[in-house]
Parts: structure tokens; sequence; C-alpha cells
């Protein structure tokens, strides 16, 4: 399974001033496959370790952290011979062991001419459990999402098609697979991006079986939650995760604690969603105040909107059934506007954007404002069918004026008095970087 990641890691190991590499992101999104498959790919060999309950290579690391006697004992482990640029040393769930991740500072500076990965699904969660110290400065870092859709049409056979697409954006013409285009979005939106599913749609075509890589995967996330957090740690956890779809559901998408449960407090929740958002499993979305630069400095964190790290979960967890989406009945309508808007700002965060919507002291409220690679604020709305019209984004344009408007729905490719009519297929193309 091709993943853009894959440009990442060979500039890593083409730069002069390469450090030791660690890929996190949520569990099952691919680390361990996109590190072991780069290796093969790109060394004479790969030297595998997984941290999590291997108390003999943990041993490794205690005696001391010199690099040549770890690299030596290694090896000898392995029973394979680790080379100086020649070998790439992969080191999973690194969490597991907090010399090994400290190790890193000391190959960054006394031994840069190894090349190291490190994989870490529940890194976020362990290092603020653990309070261990990272060797910030001393590694270089990339976030591994699920595949967005682009990645979901190469594995399902339409690269030629993401060309199309492309070209369509590049010039904003209509693209003239439109329908077909629209189609494989709607599976995408059910399939999701987590590679296991992708891979039993892949290989079978049948919705069951991904409902079932689904459900495995909402259940080794739980798993996880008890795994990483106290008893009552993970009770809060666990409610504030099941409440998402409901959060997503409500006409107004704005976080509530209410719905996790009656009488909830934020006090009570905010560790548990910070847990989510730092185990990968949440996005949350800030509202801003103004639709100027700096977002940051106008964001009002106590009102936000929190979404799922992937579609695909998000129907799993609602008993969605495929063909629902897929064909779209009218009593389906309310929910599919929640579900274009997961599905957004998933590809947003993916490409690099940190997205924030806006709202006035009216009734305008905008889906989303990001900053693009210009450095222009830009406000972009959803629409999860052709119905295009609009209040709030009039009201934003007249108060800010941006360059451009975006506004992603149902419609092909358009634009016309500064607005760009972006079809839902195509959020992939823009850029942050």
């Amino acid at each position: 399974m091709e993943r853009k990641i894959v440009e990442k890691l060979l500039a890593w190991k083409q730069s002069a001033r390469r450090m030791p590499l660690v890929i996190h992101g949520a569990r099952q999104v691919g680390k361990t496959y996109s590190a072991l498959t780069f290796g093969k790919t790109h060394y004479k060999n790969t030297v595998y370790f997984n941290m999590e309950g291997a108390s003999e290579v943990a041993a490794i690391f205690e005696r001391d952290l010199n690099p040549e006697r770890i690299i030596r004992e290694l090896a000898a482990k392995s029973g394979q011979t680790i080379l100086k640029g020649d070998t790439l040393l992969i080191l999973d769930e690194i969490q597991a062991c907090e010399r090994a991740l400290t190790s890193l500072k000391y190959f960054c500076e006394n031994a840069p001419e190894y090349h190291i990965i490190a994989a870490g699904s529940l890194l976020g969660v362990a290092l603020n459990r653990e309070k261990y110290s990272f060797p910030v400065g001393k590694v270089d870092m990339l976030l591994l999402h699920p595949l967005d859709f682009e990645e979901f049409l190469w594995a399902t056979g339409h690269r030629e098609l993401c060309g199309l697409i492309k070209q369509a954006y590049e010039e904003f013409t209509p693209l003239s697979l439109h329908e077909t285009a629209m189609e494989l979005y709607k599976t995408y939106l059910f399939v999701g991006g987590m590679p296991r599913a992708v891979s039993e749609y892949v290989e079978t075509r049948d919705f069951d079986f991904v409902v079932a890589a689904q459900k495995m995967l909402n259940d080794a996330y739980i798993a996880d939650m008890a795994k990483y957090a106290s008893p009552q740690e993970t009770t809060k956890i666990m409610a504030a995760w099941a409440s998402v779809p409901a959060q997503l559901a409500k006409e107004n998408h704005k976080f509530q604690y209410k719905v996790i449960k009656s009488g909830a407090r934020a006090y009570e929740y905010e560790t548990p969603l910070d847990w989510l958002k730092s185990a990968g499993m949440i996005h949350k979305c800030v509202r801003v105040t103004e639709g100027n630069m700096p977002l940051s400095a106008y964001a009002d964190h106590n009102s936000f909107k929190v979404y799922m790290m992937d579609t695909g979960l998000l129907c799993s967890k609602f008993d969605i059934a495929a063909n629902v989406i897929l064909n779209g009945p009218v009593g389906f309508n309310g929910f599919k506007g929640a579900l274009a808007e997961n599905y957004i700002m998933q590809a947003l965060v993916a490409n690099g954007f940190t997205p924030y919507y806006w709202s006035s002291p009216g009734k305008a409220e905008l889906d989303f404002v990001f900053q693009d690679k210009q450095g222009n604020i830009i406000p972009l709305e959803v629409k999860s069918a052709d119905n295009v019209r609009a209040k709030s984004l009039k009201v934003y344009t007249s108060a800010y004026e941006p360059p451009y408007a975006i506004r992603v729905s149902a419609r092909n490719f358009g634009y016309e008095n500064g607005l760009k009519s972006l079809p839902l297929y195509a959020v992939f193309c823009l850029k942050r970087e």
C-alpha cells in the first residue's frame, strides 16, 4: 500500500542534517509498515525491534547510553550486522522503553551515521503519563495519519483519476469524470483510511469485512485506554470517545460536556479529551473570533468542535450501513453534513493545516478558516450536497475581504467572483507545504 510518507522518508535519508527519526500517530495507521517497507526498499538490510514486552532488548539500553556499545549488542541480539548508512534500525513502540527514547539524543550527538527510525503509537500519552525526558531538538519528527483520499485512490487502482483531479484543480475547470469521483468519495467515507480497513476493501470489495476490521480497531483503541490510563481515567476517556458521534449529530457541532453525561463539567473531561488528542484519535477545531492573522491570537479555547480521526471509524461507531452512505436516503441528509465536515477536517490536518472555525456575535458560523501557504487567511464552507446557498460565508467575506474563499460541495470545479467551488473529492489538492 503506497503512502505519501515515503517521499519524506527519502528526504530524511538523504539529508546532511539527518537526526534519528520518530514517526508518531494513532495506532494502526501504518507506521511500522511504512518504516519496514522503506527499509527493505532503500537499505541493504533492516534490523527491527518491538520494544513492547522486550525485556532483554530494553536491558541493552539500561547499562549506559553509549551508541557504539548499544549497536554492538543490538546486532548480536538480531544476528545481523548494523552498518553505518546502509542499515535501517527500527525501534517500534518506543514509548515502552524510556531509555531507548533517551538514547536517540546520544545517537544524534555522537553517532549520527547510524540511520534510526523510532515509531510510537501512544507516544504523546506515554510522555504525559511517565513524564519522560523527550530528546527535544535531537530527533526529526513525522506524523502519520490514516490514508487520505488520494492514497485511497492509489490503493484502489485509480491513480490516473488522481492526475485528472489535480489537473482540474490547477485550472479550476470541470472534471469530466465528476460522478465517478463522487462515487469513490462516498466509498471512502464509509471505508475510511485505516490501512486494515482499506486492505479488506481492496481484497474483498465486501463491506461486511470492512466493518469487521473497523470494529476490531475500535476494540483495540478501547484496550489501549485501559492499558495506558488509570481505571478512573479510563472510564472518562471511554465516555468522551463514545460521545463524539453524538456531538457531531447535533445541529450545532460545538462540543458540549453535557452530551457525555448529564451534569458533566469541563474540568472533569478536559484531561480525557487531551488523552484522546494525544493518542491521535480525535482532532480539535477551536473557534476564532476574528479572521485576522495570526489566527491563534483570536482563538477561544473554551469553544471547540471534536472530529474523529477517520470517517470509517465514525461510520462504524454509528452503525451506519454502507448503502446509507452510497445511496444517501433523504432521512440521512442531516448527518451527511457532519460526515463531510469530519472528512474535510481529516484532509486539512493531513495536509499540514491547523484549521479553526469562525463565528460572529450574531448567528453566522463558518465551518473552517485556515492560513494558506502564502500566509492568507482563507474561509472554507462545507456543503455535503449541491445546495450551496449560505449566508455565513457572505458575512465573513464582507467583514474580512479574503483574497478568495472556498466552497466545498458535491458540485464540479468552478471559480467565479473570488469563490472557488471545490468538489468534495478534491480537498486533498489543498496543500500547506
